[in-house]
C-alpha cells in the first residue's frame, strides 16, 4: 500500500466503535489540502462551535441589553449558556447512541454525513424524524446567512479571530467613546421588549443545530461535550464585555439601532472589524442532496449546481426582511426553542425511558447531575421553561416586534434604521428618512405592555 494511503483503524471506546483516520499525507499538495479542508481535531471542533455560537448575534446583543437592562442581560447570557451546553450534551449522547447501534449492524459512515434528523429516525422513528427535520431545516434556512460552521481549521480559525477582534473592538471603542450626552438606561421598560431581548439571547446559545455535523467530522466525537462547554465559556468572554460596554455608552439609543456598529464613529479600527461569516447552509445542503440523490456524488460541479435551489431563497429572504435584531428573536422563539432545546430534551427522555435502554446505554449520565433521575428532571425543566418563556412569551413578543418592523419600514427597505443625513447634506428632493423603529407608534392599547 502506498505511503500516501490512509489506514482506517477501528478504535473501541467503551461500547462505542469509532472510525479514526491515521497516517500522514505523503506530498505537499496533500498536506495543504488536509490543512484547509479536512479538519477533524478537537481544535477544529472548538473553532467551529465558538464561531457558530457567537457570530450571528454579536452585533445585536447590545440591542438586547437595552431591552432587558444590564442585570437581566448578563443573567440571561449565563443561564442560557448553561442550558445550551446541557442540550448540546444531550445531542452528543444521542448521536453516539445512534452511531453505535448502527455500527453494530455493520453500517459504514465514511461516505455519509450523519445528521440530526437521522439520529431521531434511528432512535425514535419516522414521526420524530419528520418533526425534527421540519424545525431544523426551517431554522437553518433563516440562520444560514450569518453562521460559520465548516469543521476545517483555517476557515474556522479566521472566522473566530475576526469575531474576537470585532467583540473587543466594540468593547474598547465604546469605553473610549464614553457615554453619550444625556444617556438613559431605562430597560426593562416594556414586557414586549423584555421577552424580545431574552429570546435573542436564547438564539445566541442555540447555535448547536449543527452539532451532529460537527461531531461527525471529528476524529474523536466523544470529546465533543467538553469542547462545546469550553466554546461556550469563550463566547461569554466576548459577549458579556462587548454588550455591557456598548449598552453603558449608548443606553436607550440602542432600542432604535439593533446593529451596534451603527452608533460608533467611523475609524480605521471600525473598518477592520467585521464578522467573517460562512453560510450555515452546509447541513441544509446535505438534506437537499440526500432528498435528490446527490449526497454521494463525487462531482463538485454537479453538487454546486444542485445547491442553487437552497441558496436563492436564502438571499431572497435576507433582502425582504433586513430586520437584523428582530428576526434573530423571532427565529429564536419559534424555531430554536424547539430545534435545540425542547426536541433534544424530549428525545433523550423517550430514548432512555425503558430500564433496558438505560442499562444498555453507551453513555450513562454523570453522577454530578444525579444519574438518570437527575437528567430526566433537568430535561423536564428545560422543556417547561423554554416552552413557556421562550416559545410562549418570547414568540408573542418577537412577533409583535417583527410585525411592527414591517409596518414601520416595509419590505425590501433600502436603508433599515439608517441615521438621517446631516442638515448640510439634505436637499429639497431628498426622501425623508425612515421613522425610528421604536414602540412610540404602537396603538394606545399596546402601551401598557
Amino acid at each position: 500500500m502506498a505511503s500516501s494511503d490512509k489506514e482506517v483503524e477501528t478504535v473501541i471506546v467503551g461500547n462505542y466503535v469509532e472510525m479514526e483516520t491515521e497516517g500522514k499525507p505523503g506530498d505537499i499538495k496533500s498536506k495543504i489540502s488536509n490543512f484547509f479542508w479536512h479538519g477533524g481535531s478537537v481544535y477544529d471542533a472548538w473553532f467551529s462551535c465558538a464561531s457558530n455560537q457567537v457570530a450571528q448575534v454579536l452585533l445585536t446583543l447590545p440591542y438586547s441589553f437595552s431591552q432587558l437592562g444590564m442585570l437581566s442581560g448578563i443573567s440571561f447570557q449565563l443561564f442560557y449558556g448553561l442550558m445550551g451546553s446541557w442540550t448540546a450534551y444531550l445531542i452528543s449522547v444521542l448521536y453516539v447512541e445512534y452511531r453505535t447501534r448502527k455500527e453494530r449492524e455493520k453500517a459504514d459512515f465514511r461516505n455519509h454525513v450523519i445528521q440530526w434528523f437521522e439520529v431521531l429516525d434511528g432512535l425514535l422513528g419516522k414521526h420524530w424524524r419528520n418533526v425534527g427535520l421540519a424545525f431544523n431545516c426551517t431554522f437553518l434556512l433563516f440562520g444560514s446567512v450569518i453562521q460559520l460552521i465548516a469543521c476545517a481549521r483555517i476557515w474556522s480559525f479566521l472566522g473566530l479571530i475576526m469575531t474576537t477582534y470585532t467583540a473587543w473592538y466594540l468593547t474598547i471603542a465604546s469605553l473610549l467613546h464614553g457615554q453619550v450626552e444625556g444617556v438613559k438606561h431605562t430597560g426593562p421598560a416594556k414586557m414586549v421588549l423584555y421577552f424580545t431581548g431574552a429570546t435573542n439571547i436564547l438564539y445566541t446559545f442555540g447555535g448547536h443545530a449543527v452539532t451532529v455535523e460537527i461531531m461527525h467530522a471529528m476524529w474523536k466525537p466523544q470529546k465533543f461535550k467538553a469542547i462545546y462547554l469550553l466554546a461556550t465559556v469563550y463566547v461569554l468572554t466576548l459577549t458579556l464585555p462587548s454588550a455591557s460596554a456598548v449598552y453603558w455608552a449608548f443606553g436607550d439609543l440602542l432600542l432604535n439601532h439593533s446593529n451596534a456598529f451603527s452608533l460608533l464613529p467611523r475609524s480605521p479600527f471600525k473598518d477592520m472589524a467585521f464578522i467573517t461569516f460562512g453560510f450555515a447552509c452546509t447541513p441544509l445542503y446535505f438534506v437537499w442532496e440526500k432528498a435528490i440523490g446527490m449526497h454521494e456524488c463525487k462531482s463538485l460541479c454537479k453538487r454546486a449546481a444542485a445547491r442553487l435551489p437552497v441558496v436563492v431563497p436564502i438571499w431572497f429572504l435576507a433582502i425582504i426582511f433586513p430586520f437584523f435584531g428582530p428576526i434573530n428573536s423571532t427565529v429564536g422563539s419559534l424555531l430554536v426553542s424547539f430545534t435545540v432545546y425542547i426536541i433534544p430534551a424530549l428525545a433523550y427522555i423517550f430514548t432512555f425511558k425503558s430500564p433496558a435502554a438505560r442499562e444498555n446505554a453507551v453513555e450513562q449520565p454523570p453522577k454530578l447531575f444525579g444519574r438518570w433521575a437527575g437528567a430526566f428532571v433537568i430535561n423536564i425543566f428545560v422543556v417547561v421553561w423554554v416552552l413557556i418563556v421562550g416559545f410562549g412569551f418570547g414568540g408573542w413578543a418577537s412577533m409583535i416586534n417583527f410585525v411592527h418592523q414591517i409596518d414601520t419600514f416595509g419590505l425590501f427597505t433600502k436603508c433599515y434604521q439608517c441615521l438621517p443625513p446631516p442638515p448640510h447634506m439634505a436637499n429639497a428632493t431628498a426622501p425623508l428618512p425612515p421613522p425610528k423603529a421604536n414602540f412610540t407608534h404602537l396603538s394606545p392599547h399596546m402601551h401598557h405592555l
